[in-house]
């Protein structure tokens, strides 16, 4: 039986479309100014990103809902500081936690994304708030067609709502549409429900000490080494 054709593409934004861990790394670099040399900030940024992931999988278990994906991070923050012992002044807090809206576009996104805007509909499908993944794409020039963020769902990935939540707006059956992630939980999850899957490897996305999982698996339609890669499989 021959597949649906692939009418549309989601997504991830944070670590799959862009570099994470660099860019906050940077900004905290940039806020903490040299007062703060006793910061291991490669460290304080893995452990605040493992933090908010920790934080989400607890929201899911609870099942409480959707919950604002910029109070999950200060939270994280406030306490991977006090375990590090780097002492940030509430003001510079505040303006870490914004670093994460400022993400800068992995060097192979916007020209990849340019290329499969030729022939598919590109929208994200991200956890982050809808005002955070707008203004992230915004700044990195990311050439998206629709804006869709686990908000609209009032759930977070890899809950089944948020992907159906995508295929409503695009008006599409899920095996038209693509999952397109880093991260091997995301496509699963979309898998399960009928989407394709596109596994994207970043192997910095926790930076050059990082232990980011980039080994392809035949259980994903295409594996791809960047946007690049993607877009050349997918015929653009």
């Amino acid at each position: 039986m021959m597949r649906a054709v692939v009418k549309a593409l989601l997504f991830d934004v944070q670590g799959t479309a862009t570099d994470f861990h660099s860019t906050v790394c940077d900004e905290a670099r940039r806020i903490g100014a040299g007062r703060h040399p006793e910061a291991d900030w490669p460290d304080v940024v893995r452990r605040w990103r493992a933090a908010y992931f920790a934080a989400l999988e607890e929201a899911r278990g609870r099942d409480s809902g959707w919950v604002s994906v910029h109070s999950v991070y200060r939270r994280a923050l406030d306490r991977v500081l006090e375990e590090s012992g780097v002492a940030l002044a509430d003001a510079e807090r505040d303006e870490l936690t914004l670093a994460w809206r400022r993400l800068r576009a992995w060097p192979d996104a916007v020209p990849g994304l340019t290329r499969l805007r030729s022939a598919y509909t590109l929208a994200t499908l991200s956890n982050a708030d809808v005002s955070a993944v707008v203004e992230i794409a915004k700044r990195a020039g990311l050439p998206f067609d629709a804006i869709f963020a686990a908000e609209m769902a009032g759930a977070f990935k890899p809950g089944p709502a948020v992907y159906r939540m995508a295929a409503t707006y695009l008006g599409l059956p899920p095996g038209e549409i693509m999952m397109v992630a880093s991260h091997k939980y995301d496509l699963r999850a979309a898998a399960a429900l009928g989407f394709r899957t596109a596994f994207v490897a970043r192997p910095l996305e926790f930076g050059a000490g990082g232990n980011a999982d980039v080994a392809y698996s035949d259980e994903f339609d295409i594996n791809a080494s960047d946007f690049l890669d993607l877009a050349a499989q997918l015929g653009c």
